[in-house]
């Protein structure tokens, strides 16, 4: 089967199906031990494995599709009943079209932020500005945070280009957040004129 016939056509792309699959691409497991791999390897920042009851929704669409299939089922003593779960053909073919189609095309996502800041109109100058402003005091600690992470992390930068990509986005951010700041300072960005042109 093709990636994206059949089966697994129905199944949407999600960076937690493509985790899913990239997890047992490396051996069967159960989804608890997913989501502690996704954690343990800091991959929490790239994949929201926050609520378990979504991985197990995605691995159920993922078996349905044929992606992933029932290994065994078991219960060690201490634990209640575990099912581990194994990367079919199927699914190893449609993870590789995957990771192959978003590396190659840019996806049009749709961020809350870049959302927000189409309807800024509805905020006072200074209510903006000030919000700005602790945006931009997270955004200093998040890459203070990446950078130290990068510098002093004891594995090979095979397994860290995801957190340059978002160094690289963050500093963008800060920059850019940095400049608008600056405009509502200066007047460059205003609410009076803008808003009457609307209107006429």
């Amino acid at each position: 089967m093709m990636p994206g016939s059949g089966k697994a056509e129905r199944v949407r792309r999600s960076t937690l199906a493509l985790a899913v699959l990239a997890l047992l691409a490396e051996a069967p497991m159960h989804p608890y031990r997913m989501q502690q791999l996704i954690r343990q390897r800091g991959k929490d920042t790239v994949v929201n494995v926050g609520q378990r009851t979504s991985l197990y929704k995605t691995i159920e669409r993922l078996a349905a599709a044929g992606l992933v299939a029932v290994r065994e089922i078991g219960r060690d003593q201490n634990y209640p009943e575990r099912t581990v779960y194994g990367l079919t053909d199927d699914g190893a073919d449609v993870l590789r079209g995957w990771m192959r189609d978003a590396l190659a095309t840019p996806q049009r996502e749709f961020p809350e932020f870049p959302a927000v800041l189409s309807f800024i109109a509805l905020l006072a100058p200074d209510d903006v500005r000030a919000h700005l402003s602790d945006r931009l005091a997270r955004l200093r600690f998040e890459i203070d945070a990446l950078e130290a992470g990068l510098a002093t992390a004891p594995v090979a930068r095979l397994f860290l280009v995801e957190d340059e990509f978002r160094l690289v986005v963050r500093r963008a951010e800060l920059e850019w957040v940095e400049r608008l700041i600056a405009d509502l300072d200066s007047g460059g960005l205003r609410w009076d004129a803008a808003l009457s042109d609307s209107t006429t």
